[in-house]
């Protein structure tokens, strides 16, 4: 509802005026569902989400389609992989378990994890961003990835051997912090459970 509402007050501002006026649209790869083994999601991608959340993201870029569509509203659409950098919001995967393995808690992994995510360092999607703004073309759809492939679990395990070093551990230490939880259907109240232990 919040890109909605967005939409809504861009198109009553104004007023049908156009002129040198963008609405630029972030969204997520979630949107084109799981990635595969081998190759990336392109711009012709077909929407496939599997979670509330990828959900609410997939219908969001087709409210803002729609309003190109309809009413012309001048829109782009930018769909980014995972991001990672410096003050990221301490619930998000990078900064979590960094946290947790040094304050040795468990780590919750889902499935076997065997997802696969693109990482995306946030400096460069800023750049991205400040390109496709200045030059993307109005009612595109641009990919921004970081062509930095890695299942969960092999991330996960880089984190350990990484953090157990810096911290004067013994390299791998931590990996029986590793506490594998059940795949998505629960995925908030599962995370909850596993931190408050």
């Amino acid at each position: 509802m919040g890109t909605l509402s967005l939409l809504q007050a861009a198109k009553g501002y104004w007023k049908g005026n156009f002129t040198n006026k963008l609405f630029y649209h972030v969204s997520t790869d979630e949107v084109y569902g799981s990635l595969g083994e081998e190759g990336f999601f392109t711009e012709t991608t077909s929407y496939d989400p599997h979670s509330p959340y990828s959900a609410s993201k997939a219908s969001s870029d087709h409210f803002v389609r729609a309003f190109a569509d309809t009413y012309g509203l001048p829109t782009v659409i930018s769909n980014c992989s995972n991001n990672y950098g410096s003050y990221q919001f301490p619930e998000k995967l990078i900064p979590l378990f960094i946290n947790n393995i040094v304050n040795n808690k468990p780590l919750p992994v889902y499935g076997k994890g065997e997802n696969v995510r693109d990482w995306l360092f946030v400096n460069d999607h800023a750049r991205a961003i400040d390109v496709i703004f200045h030059e993307g073309k109005l009612g595109d759809t641009y990919n921004i990835g970081g062509f930095n492939e890695w299942k969960n679990i092999d991330l996960i395990k880089v984190m350990i051997k990484t953090v157990d070093r810096m911290l004067g551990r013994e390299e791998g230490t931590s990996d029986k912090l590793i506490t594998y939880v059940t795949d998505r259907a629960g995925m908030i109240y599962a995370m909850q459970l596993i931190l408050r232990s």
